[in-house]
């Protein structure tokens, strides 16, 4: 294997890859990113304390830029229109599930700023909301009572109030950080309590990626690669590469707002979408052929990536899925009006 490693180098630093070559290394490359954030939420289930490595990795690239904080209520308008939904045929790199973009219609809606809050989130399960049927679809429902479940994984009733475990220890709720390890049923049910409703994967993408038109009753042709712009991230943008060492507040990072105003589309928390895991319209999978397609119509799709997600992995188009039930990945969720 080591052999097989050096040769690979080699070919890299030749400089002369082929558009196929370069395209296979990348996508191994981003390949392991995506293990590297699962071995990070495999830790934290298994309630192991953060690698000393990382602490001191994280220690040296720390910011100490006034990325800012607190809450931030309150939805965004986002104008109705046909969007081009997935990767544009020019774009450098994309996975097949992400090809090609194609004409989604979308009506008018109203979306939140923020993701869901851990204060937001308690009250929901203070007021019985793990008890209430009505909230609940039946699958989730059926979930909630096999779990025998009254409360997020990783929460527990302290002295002071509610508690979270963080990796190996406990720690009081932060209010205005986003609720994390929370699955589809439970994002559903809580939507379904505060009169609100997930947004679709077409809604999510473009409140993060579309650019308003000059009258603002409609939006351009124009799609960012992230939310800011084009650039890559960088720390005063995103929550992400592990370098706060978990979620901040959903106020955090105003520089990094969509173009819509919306706050931490990419960073932080991933969030949970209505929308069906399924092929894009001509779907061809690439030569990793167990990637996209054997998970068709099986799961949910998550948009925007997570505090431990490597910012090279992260940008708008980027589709991940889980299934319904999964609660141990970095998982939070944004609400939208009805």
């Amino acid at each position: 294997m080591n052999q097989v490693v050096d040769l690979v180098l080699e070919r890299i630093d030749s400089g002369n890859l082929t558009a196929e070559e370069a395209y296979h290394v990348r996508y191994g490359v981003l390949h392991e990113d995506m293990h590297t954030e699962a071995f990070s939420y495999t830790r934290q289930t298994l309630g192991y304390a953060v690698p000393s490595g990382l602490l001191e990795f994280t220690g040296r690239t720390r910011t100490k830029e006034d990325i800012g904080g607190g809450p931030l209520p309150g939805d965004v308008k986002i104008p109705g229109g046909t969007y081009m939904l997935g990767a544009p045929r020019d774009e450098p790199f994309a996975f097949d599930n992400e090809k090609w973009a194609h004409s989604a219609a979308i009506e008018a809606f109203s979306i939140a700023w923020a993701a869901v809050t851990q204060a937001e989130f308690a009250a929901f399960v203070d007021d019985g909301g793990y008890q209430k049927e009505a909230l609940w679809t039946e699958e989730g429902w059926n979930w909630r009572g096999e779990e025998d479940s009254l409360h997020p994984v990783h929460w527990r009733a302290g002295t002071g109030g509610w508690e979270r475990r963080n990796f190996d220890r406990w720690v009081p709720l932060e209010p205005h950080r986003p609720v994390i390890h929370i699955n589809f049923y439970e994002a559903e049910a809580y939507c379904r309590w505060a009169g609100r409703r997930l947004p679709t994967e077409a809604e999510w993408e473009l409140a993060a990626s579309g650019e308003p038109d000059p009258s603002g009753a409609g939006f351009t042709e124009r799609k960012r690669r992230y939310p800011w712009g084009d650039e890559p991230s960088t720390p005063e943008r995103a929550n992400l590469d592990w370098r706060h060492m978990g979620c901040v507040d959903v106020g955090a990072f105003p520089k990094g707002d969509s173009a819509f105003g919306c706050r931490q589309m990419l960073g932080n928390t991933w969030e949970w979408t209505s929308s069906e895991f399924a092929p894009f319209p001509g779907f061809v999978a690439d030569d990793y052929k167990d990637y996209s397609e054997p998970w068709f119509y099986t799961r949910r799709v998550l948009r925007g990536g997570a505090w431990p997600t490597r910012s090279r992995l992260a940008r708008n188009l980027y589709r991940n899925y889980f299934t319904p039930e999964r609660k141990d990945v970095w998982t939070g969720f944004r609400t939208c009006a009805l």
